[in-house]
């Protein structure tokens, strides 16, 4: 026990650095903000104690509940098909191929982009006269082009694949690192006992695949419970405010409104949102896994 404790205060002045600039860079900003939700606070300076009466604005405040809903419409769109492509996208890029290779930089290549030029590169094709996806579409004789970025069932539609292509390849790195922990052995068995590729993957991987499964999922409702950057650029939000998610209506109050303290009583709100989230999420994980053992 006392060797224990030595080791533990041995180890402080290495940990004392990076905890030094989290305190800094971290958890000042976020008690910061804490402090500026209960104030009139401009870009200029602090104003008035006001208490709780950013919350109770923000519980009556209609574009707060759209743009919540907004988010919550991506979340429900693109956190199943980034799982279910992520792991789709995994398995073949872990056959034993020649173009395992090519498989594995193709799909995680679009992830090193940055936001801004996956955006351009989007509203580029879709532009509706001489985009790329309209061209193509002309030549497959669809002359009633669409207008991918007016309408609003088509502008989901497209952030949706926009974050698709752009994101997927960090998850399917992720199930690509557990799939290559799955020991070789297991399917070895399988096969001597007349198991099929089929069977494998239905009894042996999957099953296999599920704590990295539940860590994808949280990892990914959280993302796109943050989403903002790509649908600023590709939409601004339109067409009016049906693609808005709430970052983006928490920007336009702190800047553009120069409401800083109602700004950060909305950016608590979704931090609530997203703890309560996460807390539900990681207590199903535990009692699916202690019925599971």
């Amino acid at each position: 026990m006392k060797g224990k404790f030595i080791n533990d205060v041995k180890a402080i002045p290495f940990l004392l650095p990076f905890f030094l600039v989290y305190a800094v860079f971290t958890i000042f900003p976020i008690l910061k903000g804490l402090e500026m939700s209960f104030y009139d606070w401009t870009i200029i300076r602090k104003m008035d104690f006001i208490a709780l009466d950013h919350y109770k604005e923000l519980i009556a405040d209609k574009n707060f509940w759209k743009s919540l809903w907004n988010t919550t419409l991506f979340v429900l769109l693109s956190t199943p098909t980034m799982v279910i492509l992520a792991l789709i996208l995994a398995l073949m890029a872990n056959r034993h191929s020649k173009f395992r290779t090519f498989y594995r930089s193709t799909f995680f290549l679009p992830s090193i982009l940055s936001v801004s030029v996956i955006s351009y590169i989007a509203i580029f094709m879709l532009q509706p006269y001489q985009g790329f996806v309209n061209t193509t579409l002309h030549l497959f004789g669809i002359d009633n082009e669409p207008f991918w970025l007016k309408d609003t069932n088509l502008a989901w539609f497209s952030i949706v694949a926009v974050t698709l292509w752009w994101t997927v390849g960090f998850n399917m790195v992720l199930f690509l690192a557990a799939l290559q922990d799955i020991p070789e052995e297991l399917y070895e068995a399988a096969r001597i006992d007349g198991g099929k590729s089929s069977q494998l993957l239905r009894h042996i991987t999957l099953p296999l695949l599920i704590p990295i499964g539940r860590v994808v999922l949280l990892l990914q409702i959280l993302a796109s419970y943050k989403v903002f950057a790509q649908i600023l650029l590709i939409t601004g939000g339109g067409p009016g405010t049906a693609t808005r998610p709430l970052i983006q209506y928490i920007y336009e109050i702190g800047f553009r409104q120069n409401n800083l303290g109602y700004a950060a009583a909305l950016s608590y709100a979704l931090f609530v949102i997203l703890l309560i989230l996460s807390l539900i999420q990681l207590k199903g994980n535990m009692i699916q896994g202690g019925a599971q053992r």
